[in-house]
């Protein structure tokens, strides 16, 4: 039995590029008809690890962290629905928009991985910030996630009072940071090779089709 490529996506639920570049993954696997052939993990970056419980609002803080005009957000937000819309996948973005803390989304996205549910769920969560207007770092939306993609929602929501799961994340992202990703989504393929950012799709496909020959 040949080993499954192993494929480890370092990325954040608030990102709207890992939503693109994993959409554009996910094309080119199936176009493969290698989905047997993978393995997916995902593990954490936090775009804004600082952000405080209350969130800011998102146009207020990509011109605070980028330095963005006004007209270049619109037409950023523009390109981000428009590319996501050719994948199936739906960008909302609205006035009161806010960019939220996610700490406690990689923590539950870290119990998902027991379960085999990972992708599940960060699919559910990012659908839920994006396409749902939901904040993700409230609990309410986080149970009804871990809900959504059958996963046991008390047991899930007891891990984020953990100390030793809330450590296990930290230590974790500062593992892949110290491996000098500071991008996401980055995306690492048998530990060997990686790309970064929301790769074409042809690319992708390139990408796997000489490892998997391998």
């Amino acid at each position: 039995m040949k080993e499954k490529l192993k494929i480890d996506i370092v990325s954040d639920v608030v990102c709207p590029w890992c939503t693109i570049g994993y959409k554009r993954l996910e094309k080119a696997i199936a176009e493969l008809g290698v989905e047997d052939q993978v393995a997916i993990e995902w593990h954490p970056f936090e775009l804004n690890p600082d952000m405080p419980a209350e969130g800011q609002n998102v146009d207020e803080h990509i011109t605070e962290k980028y330095g963005s005009t006004k007209e270049q957000q619109i037409a950023s937000k523009q390109n981000m629905t428009d590319v996501g819309a050719a994948l199936g996948f739906k960008f909302d973005y609205f006035d009161d928009m806010r960019m939220v803390n996610t700490f406690d989304a990689h923590v539950l996205l870290d119990y998902a991985k027991d379960f085999k549910k990972q992708t599940e769920l960060k699919m559910r969560l990012t659908t839920a910030f994006f396409s749902e207007r939901k904040d993700v770092s409230k609990r309410d939306v986080l149970k009804q996630a871990l809900l959504d993609v059958g996963l046991n929602a008390v047991e899930g929501l007891a891990r984020l009072d953990n100390d030793e799961a809330r450590y296990n994340v930290k230590s974790e992202e500062g593992y892949w940071k110290n491996l000098g990703i500071n991008s996401v989504p980055t995306i690492v393929f048998d530990r060997k090779s990686a790309v970064t950012g929301a790769q074409p799709v042809e690319t992708f496909k390139q990408v796997l089709s000489e490892l998997i020959s391998k």
